[in-house]
């Protein structure tokens, strides 16, 4: 049993924490059972695994699925498990898995979601979670955005993290003009729009651009859309929540699709 603090993968585990540290390792962090569960459901690559004599002794047949899985799995105490997770109350496990999810391939069919500047993870990882229970053929998320990979985003996608395309779009701007070109449909989300969003025929192929929480879409991204919808809002509600705003949407593409 590992438990020492001072070990170098620990030392390189913990490291993870910071966003800076998981661009220079190329890699992230998997914490939680049921993260590692979906993680091995769709054959995501692991690297390296630790977990409690506890979390062995009660999840013995998931541990043997990744000790194959992965480089190196390893049991720590208590205490270094701590250490490494990110959460108050850890679960017992703990693993590191590569940044390859950039190299989703993500063809400009179906429905699709672009994402500029959102900052807050819980919300990124709401979307996630909710695009791809609706079915979604990609997410797409302007670099200047919350990591893809913060621990509170894949613990708010609930395991759907491994289970929806993504990219990281270096210039948002070109992405919706690839879109256009392969016939989808841009829909913008602006609070002076014309048209609500049930009024839009979901069933053609379509881009959904949703903005940051506070600034909402930039005026240049905005102006690229075919068409702008709106969330209709009592007089005195400001907005609504970018990951809500997204779950209303997706799921009135889901009703004309069933209702079709």
């Amino acid at each position: 049993m590992l438990t020492s603090l001072q070990n170098p993968l620990v030392k390189q585990i913990r490291k993870l924490h910071s966003s800076k540290e998981r661009r220079k390792q190329e890699l992230f962090l998997l914490e939680g059972t049921h993260l590692l569960e979906e993680a091995c459901a769709t054959n995501y690559p692991l690297v390296s695994v630790c977990c409690t004599s506890g979390w062995q002794a009660s999840h013995e047949q998931l541990w043997q699925t990744i000790a194959q899985k992965s480089d190196r799995a390893l049991v720590v105490s208590d205490d270094v498990m701590k250490a490494l997770s990110t959460t108050v109350q850890p679960s017992g496990v703990v693993a590191t898995a590569q940044r390859n999810y950039a190299m989703a391939d993500i063809a400009f069919s179906g429905l699709q979601i672009a994402l500029e500047t959102v900052q807050d993870p819980g919300n990124l990882g709401t979307i996630i979670r909710t695009a791809a229970a609706a079915s979604a053929s990609g997410l797409w998320l302007s670099k200047n955005s919350v990591d893809l990979d913060n621990p509170k985003v894949l613990r708010a996608s609930a395991g759907q993290w491994f289970r929806l395309p993504m990219q990281i779009s270096e210039d948002l701007r070109q992405t919706v003009s690839q879109a256009k070109l392969a016939q989808m449909q841009v829909v913008a989300t602006l609070p002076d729009a014309n048209l609500t969003y049930w009024q839009v025929d979901w069933q053609k192929p379509s881009m959904i651009l949703l903005g940051n929480e506070g600034a909402g879409l930039s005026a240049d991204l905005a102006q690229m859309a075919d068409l702008n919808v709106k969330i209709p809002l009592q007089p005195g509600v400001e907005s609504l929540n970018v990951a809500i705003t997204a779950a209303l949407i997706l799921y009135e593409a889901q009703r004309q699709k069933l209702c079709a």
